[in-house]
């Protein structure tokens, strides 16, 4: 049995959106014990009237919330009361295998770094969100929020660490990692890139040199390594295109009957492009580099996405990656584990 923690105190939509998450991936997965972390008597409301599982299904009474607009690391110090703290205390004490949360972005990165800790030899754990691809193979993005002002060492490990992981959790036996930069060239770039650029290439990874943000949803990579204030803008502009793109179809279809009747015609189509660059069909991040599975999802998440996110996190965990990716660190036997950063 896989034991999951679901934050029901984060996102827009809490508890109602954790709630009907964890109780439609209950019953997907006959082999998952979930604990639901926020304030009691709101979780039971939440659960009125649905079946479900009880014996599969706890509450854990958590009265403290903590909400966008608190500095993270001060409130996970502050707030012990709070669905973030007691979670991840709960996979620390090994009294639970995943923690997964639609809440304060900083706040998950800080109760990780705080609580659970780095792997050996990590200098920065770092988030990687799964994009789609034309290819229909999706790309990780890493880091995507968790690091702002990196330095190579940085970038190095993401580059293990997220080809590590498409090798454990996805079955890729040879992930094609590339740098995201502003040319394809290897002179290429700012400091950041032209540093890491050759240290790169001479890492135990495939490394396939430089790709140009017009190429992220290519398929020409597997694993796209950045600082988290250059990947962030990269998946948020990728984000609105794609969503200001079918608004522009939708009122092009709908600007005469004769669109109109082409539109009906190619609605299931178009429904499926919809639906693959949803990043509610794919769930959440995962926080690679900390010791523990911890799973992050976007805030406006519905049931959908939480259901999903507790997949991957049941994934995550059967397939060990947390010790795979660890491995991986360990065996590469380079700088980092003097531990700069």
């Amino acid at each position: 049995m896989v034991r999951v923690v679901v934050d029901a105190t984060g996102g827009d939509f809490c508890p109602q959106a954790p709630v009907e998450g964890a109780l439609k991936a209950l019953e997907a997965e006959q082999g998952l014990l979930l604990t639901l972390a926020g304030p009691e008597g709101e979780i039971k409301q939440a659960l009125a009237g649905k079946a479900y599982d009880a014996g599969r299904l706890a509450i854990l009474d958590c009265p403290e919330t903590i909400t966008n607009h608190e500095h993270p690391a001060t409130a996970i110090r502050r707030k012990r009361g709070s669905a973030i703290v007691q979670g991840m205390g709960l996979v620390k004490s090994g009294q639970a295998d995943a923690f997964v949360s639609t809440g304060s972005t900083g706040a998950v990165l800080s109760g990780a770094m705080l609580l659970l800790g780095r792997m050996e030899g990590v200098s920065r754990p770092a988030l990687m969100p799964m994009l789609p691809t034309v290819g229909g193979r999706p790309v990780i993005l890493i880091d995507c929020g968790a690091n702002v002002d990196c330095k190579p060492i940085h970038l190095q490990q993401f580059a293990l660490m997220g080809s590590a992981y498409l090798q454990a959790m996805e079955g890729v036996e040879q992930p094609r990692v590339a740098l995201l930069n502003i040319g394809a060239e290897a002179e290429k770039g700012n400091e950041l890139t032209k540093a890491v650029y050759p240290l790169l290439d001479q890492m135990p990874i495939h490394f396939t040199g430089n790709i140009e943000a017009r190429d992220i949803l290519s398929g020409q990579a597997d694993v796209i390594v950045t600082d988290a204030f250059a990947g962030n803008i990269a998946m948020k502009a990728t984000e609105g295109a794609a969503g200001a793109l079918m608004q522009m179809l939708k009122q092009e279809m709908t600007a005469n009957p004769w669109y109109s009747l082409l539109a009906a015609m190619l609605k299931p189509a178009l429904r499926r492009v919809k639906n693959r660059m949803d990043y509610e069909k794919v769930g959440g991040a995962p926080l690679i580099g900390v010791k523990g599975c911890v799973f992050k999802g976007h805030g406006s998440s519905h049931a959908g996405a939480v259901e999903r996110m507790i997949d991957q996190a049941v994934r995550y965990v059967q397939r060990d990656v947390t010790s795979r990716v660890a491995g991986a660190i360990d065996s590469a036997g380079v700088a980092w584990h003097r531990g700069e950063g």
